[in-house]
């Protein structure tokens, strides 16, 4: 049994050890599943970018094939949209593949 003198010592080491542990058992992982989250976003954002510039390369490579008039557009788009909606499902069906 401890003194009564030695009871405040006591609980302000009560009080530094559950700092201590709090702070390795909880902030230190937050923070390295925040630099995680962060590369995440950053890679998903930049393929995000990638996606759509390859997209519009499509659709102004398929419009330099087509001759020149207003339906012609039109079916470069629909033919640039296949396209995306193609490369979008193949994405899915390997990460749908890999996942099992």
């Amino acid at each position: 049994m401890p003194n009564a003198q030695e009871i405040p010592q006591i609980a302000s080491e009560l009080v530094e050890m559950s700092r201590e542990y709090l702070r390795q058992e909880t902030l230190e992982p937050a923070k390295q599943l925040g630099v995680q989250a962060g590369m995440g976003i950053g890679g998903a954002l930049i393929m995000a970018i990638g996606a759509v510039c390859l997209a519009w390369a499509v659709y102004y490579g398929v419009q330099l094939l087509l001759p020149e008039g207003e339906w012609w557009v039109v079916l470069a788009r629909g033919i640039t949209t296949i396209v995306a909606v193609a490369a979008a499902g193949i994405v899915v069906w390997r990460l749908q593949i890999d996942s099992q």
